[in-house]
C-alpha cells in the first residue's frame, strides 16, 4: 500500500481547481496587461480571483499581491515592510522568514516556550526596549502544527507602535477572516490547499507601506513586475474557497486520524515515542512525534515501505541539520534529529492511517 502523510509539504492538485486552470492554459492564453481582447479576458480572470480571494479573507481586493508562493510572500513581508526598522520574530518560523531576517541589520528573535507557543509576555518583553517596526509570528506552525495566539500577540506588538505579520501558509484549519481581522500582513501558498504550486501572495493591510520587490513591470500597483500567472492566481481562488467552505470537515476528518494514529503509536511503542507540541493547541492535520530510536534511517525505510512523511520543513529535508523548532522547544541536538512529521489531508482514509501507524511501530519494535 502506498500512503501519502506529508500533505503539509504539499497537497494534490484537485480536480476542481484543474477544471478551472485549464482553460486559462488554453483558450484563456493571453498577457492579462495587453490590451486586446485576449489580454483582457485574462485581466478579467485576475480580477474575478482576486475579489474572490478578497471576500474569503474578508480583506480589499487592492491589498492582495500575488506571488510566486509562501517563501517569496514571505520574504517580501520581511523585507518589504520592516522599512529599514528593526524586525522580531519567534525562533520557531519557517526559514523563508528567518533567513531573510538574519541579513538585516537589527533584528531579534523572542522566545518560545517548551511546548512551541510564544506567549504575549515573551513577546512583550523581547520588544521592551527594542525599536521594533515589525513582528512576525505564524498562525500554525508548519512542522508541529502548533497554533499561535495571533489576536493577543497582535496586540501586544501594536501596543509597542509595531506591525504584525503573520505567514498563515499552514493555516488551513484556522478562521482566516479572523487572522486578517488582527494583522497588518499575511502569507498564503496555493498549494497548501489543493491548489498549484508556483503562486501565492502576500496581504497587505491599505495604509501599510510595502517596499517594492520586482523592479521593471507594472503588476501588482507596480511593486512586484512580472507577467502574472493567470492559470495559478484563478487556481488559488477556488482552492481557498473550497478550503473556506470545507473547513469543519476537514478539521473533522483530520483530527480523527491523527488522534488515532497518535493513540497507536503512543500505545505500540511504551514511552519510546513522544508527541510533540501536544500540550498546545495544534492544527488537527498535523503530528510532530520524537522517536527514542528515530532518525533518517526511519524516513528511508518508511519510504521503502510506501510511506511518505518528512522529518520536518520539505525546504529543509536534504539538509541533516537538527530542527530549529525543536531545539526552540528545548530538545537537545540529538532529540531534534529524532523527530518525523505525518500530516493528513482529506483523502487520507483510516486504513491507510492504521497501515501507517502499524508500520511505523513494526519498524522501531525492529530497531531495539
Amino acid at each position: 500500500m502506498n500512503v501519502y502523510l506529508d500533505y503539509a509539504a504539499t497537497s494534490p492538485l484537485r480536480a476542481e481547481v484543474l477544471e478551472r486552470m485549464l482553460p486559462c492554459l488554453k483558450e484563456n492564453f493571453g498577457n492579462p496587461d495587453s490590451l486586446h481582447a485576449y489580454g483582457r479576458r485574462a485581466a478579467f480572470l485576475v480580477t474575478e480571483a482576486r475579489d474572490r480571494i478578497a471576500e474569503v479573507l474578508g480583506v480589499r481586493p487592492n491589498e492582495i499581491y500575488f506571488t510566486s508562493g509562501g517563501t517569496e510572500a514571505d520574504n517580501w513581508a520581511v523585507c518589504g515592510l520592516s522599512q529599514d526598522g528593526g524586525v522580531l520574530a519567534s525562533p520557531v518560523e519557517h526559514a523563508a522568514v528567518l533567513t531573510p531576517l538574519s541579513r538585516l541589520p537589527r533584528c531579534a528573535v523572542c522566545r518560545a516556550g517548551e511546548d512551541g507557543v510564544i506567549s504575549p509576555a515573551a513577546l512583550a518583553e523581547a520588544l521592551s526596549g527594542r525599536e521594533i517596526s515589525l513582528v512576525a509570528v505564524m498562525a500554525v506552525n508548519n512542522e508541529t502544527g502548533v497554533i499561535q495566539p495571533v489576536p493577543e500577540l497582535a496586540a501586544a506588538a501594536h501596543e509597542q507602535g509595531a506591525l504584525f505579520f503573520s505567514d498563515c501558509v499552514q493555516a488551513r484549519c484556522c478562521d482566516l477572516k479572523a487572522l486578517t481581522a488582527v494583522c497588518d500582513a499575511a502569507s498564503l501558498s496555493a498549494h497548501k490547499l489543493g491548489g498549484p504550486k508556483g503562486v501565492g501572495l502576500l496581504w497587505v493591510r491599505k495604509g501599510v507601506r510595502l517596499s517594492p520587490l520586482i523592479a521593471g513591470g507594472e503588476q501588482e500597483r507596480a511593486l512586484r513586475g512580472g507577467t502574472l500567472n493567470v492559470a495559478g492566481i484563478v487556481g488559488m481562488a477556488e482552492a481557498l474557497s473550497l478550503a473556506r467552505s470545507e473547513r469543519e470537515a476537514f478539521i473533522s476528518h483530520t483530527r480523527v486520524l491523527r488522534d488515532a494514529f497518535e493513540a497507536h503509536i503512543l500505545s505500540a511503542l511504551n514511552g519510546e515515542a513522544r508527541i510533540d507540541g501536544v500540550e498546545a493547541e495544534r492544527a488537527p492535520n498535523l503530528s510532530h512525534i520524537t522517536f527514542a530510536r528515530g532518525g533518517e534511517w526511519l524516513l528511508s525505510a518508511l519510504d521503502l515501505r510506501g510511506i511518505a512523511c518528512s522529518g520536518g520543513a520539505a525546504c529543509s529535508a536534504h539538509a541533516a541539520r537538527p530542527s530549529h523548532v525543536m531545539l526552540a522547544m528545548g530538545r537537545t541536538e540529538e532529540e531534534a534529529k529524532r523527530g518525523v512529521r505525518f500530516s493528513f489531508g482529506q483523502e487520507t482514509t483510516a486504513e491507510e492511517m492504521r497501515f501507517a501507524a502499524e508500520t511505523v511501530a513494526e519498524l522501531l519494535r525492529e530497531r531495539r
